[in-house]
C-alpha cells in the first residue's frame, strides 16, 4: 500500500514511518524539518521511504505532492505540539493545526486517498473534567488554544466525511513516550527525566507532583494508527492505557530503573519541587473501552517496560554520539 506520513520526521511519526516499512508499505513523508529530524528516517530511506521537505501550510504544493504520490493512505501527524507556544502565539497555532489540516484533507480528497487518519489529543482536548478516565463523549473543555485547535481539526475530518466521503477518523493520543521523544509537549518530561538520569542531573517537579497523566508507548500508539487505517471508522478514538501516573510516580520508577542500569552509582534520583505552572490540567486519563470495543486496539506496553526501553534508548544514543 501506498501511504503519506506528515511529520513523518518527529518523535510519533518517524516511529510510524519505520513499521510502515517494515510492513512493506510505499512510503512518502512529508515534513518541513523544523522540529522533526532527518536522522530519525536514516533507516526508513535506506529501505525506501522518500522524504519531501515541505510545510502543510503551503496549499499549492502539498495538492501538487499528493496529486503526484496519490497515497491510499494519509497519516496526518504534522503539528505544533507545544502547549506554550500555544498560549502565547494562538494564530501561529492555529495556522499549523488548523488550517494545515485543511490543506492535508482537500488534498488527500483530490488524489482520491482512501483513508485519512489524524493524530488528535485527549487530554488536551478535555481539559479538567470529572469522570477519569475520560470517555470520547466528554465535554469539550480544551484549556490551551492547541487543544481547541485540534478539536476543530476533527471538527473537519467529520465535515469532509459528510460533505465528500472522504474516510476519516481522529486519534486522541495519550501522553506519548519512547525512542527518540524530545521535551516538547507533555509527555516531554519522560523525555528530560531520563536526560537528567543519564547526566547526574535532578529532577524537576512543578507543584506538589500529584498531577496525573495517562502514558503510552509510542509502539502502541503507532499499531492503534496502523489499525485505524485498515478500518473504516469515523469518529474519535482514545489511545491510551486507562490508567493515571502521576509526575512523583514517574520520578519514582525512572530512579529504580536509573539504579538498575548503573546510573545513579548510589546516588538517589529525587524530585525537586518548583512552583506549579499556570493552567495545568490536574487529572487526565482517557477511557480506552471504544478503541478496544470497536478497533479491537488494546495498549500493550506497560509503564515499566517502556521507560525502560526508553532510559536504554537514551543511552545508546548517548554511547554512540
Amino acid at each position: 500500500m501506498k501511504v503519506l506520513v506528515t511529520g513523518g520526521a518527529g518523535f510519533i511519526g518517524s516511529n510510524l514511518v519505520d513499521a510502515l516499512v517494515e510492513r512493506g508499505d510505499q512510503v512518502v513523508v512529508l515534513d518541513n524539518l523544523t522540529t522533526g529530524r532527518k536522522g530519525n528516517l536514516d533507516h526508513a530511506i535506506a529501505n525506501g521511504a522518500k522524504l519531501v521537505v515541505e510545510d502543510i501550510r503551503n496549499e499549492d504544493q502539498v495538492a501538487s505532492l499528493l496529486e503526484v504520490e496519490k497515497p491510499e493512505a494519509v497519516f496526518h501527524l504534522a503539528a505544533q505540539i507545544d502547549v506554550r507556544v500555544s498560549a502565547a502565539e494562538p494564530s501561529f497555532d492555529a495556522g499549523v493545526n488548523v488550517i494545515g489540516t485543511i490543506n492535508m484533507l482537500e488534498a488527500a480528497r483530490r488524489a482520491g486517498a482512501r483513508r485519512f487518519v489524524y493524530a488528535s489529543t485527549g487530554g488536551a482536548i478535555y481539559g479538567d473534567t470529572d469522570v477519569v478516565p475520560t470517555p470520547e463523549g466528554t465535554e469539550i473543555r480544551s484549556e490551551a488554544p492547541y487543544g481547541q485547535a485540534k478539536y476543530a481539526g476533527e471538527g473537519y475530518l467529520s465535515l469532509w466525511r459528510r460533505l465528500h466521503g472522504l474516510s476519516t477518523v481522529s486519534m486522541r493520543f495519550g501522553n506519548v513516550y519512547g525512542p527518540r521523544q524530545d521535551p516538547l509537549g507533555e509527555a516531554g518530561v519522560i523525555a528530560i527525566f531520563c536526560g537528567k538520569l543519564q547526566t547526574g542531573g535532578e529532577a524537576t517537579v512543578f507543584g506538589d507532583g500529584r498531577q496525573t497523566r495517562d502514558y503510552v508507548f509510542v509502539d502502541d500508539v503507532v499499531r492503534a494508527c496502523m489499525i485505524a487505517a485498515d478500518a473504516d471508522h469515523d469518529g474519535a478514538y482514545n489511545v491510551g492505557r486507562g490508567e493515571e501516573v502521576s509526575v512523583l510516580d514517574l520520578v519514582e520508577q525512572l530512579g529504580m530503573l536509573g539504579d538498575e542500569l548503573g546510573l545513579l552509582n548510589g546516588r538517589p534520583f529525587e524530585p525537586q519541587f518548583a512552583p506549579a505552572r499556570a493552567g495545568e490540567v490536574q487529572r487526565s486519563a482517557l477511557d480506552p473501552t471504544r478503541s478496544r470495543e470497536e478497533l479491537g486496539f488494546v495498549a500493550e506496553v506497560d509503564l515499566e517496560d517502556g521507560l525502560r526501553r526508553t532510559l536504554r534508548s537514551v543511552i545508546q544514543k548517548t554511547r554512540a554520539a
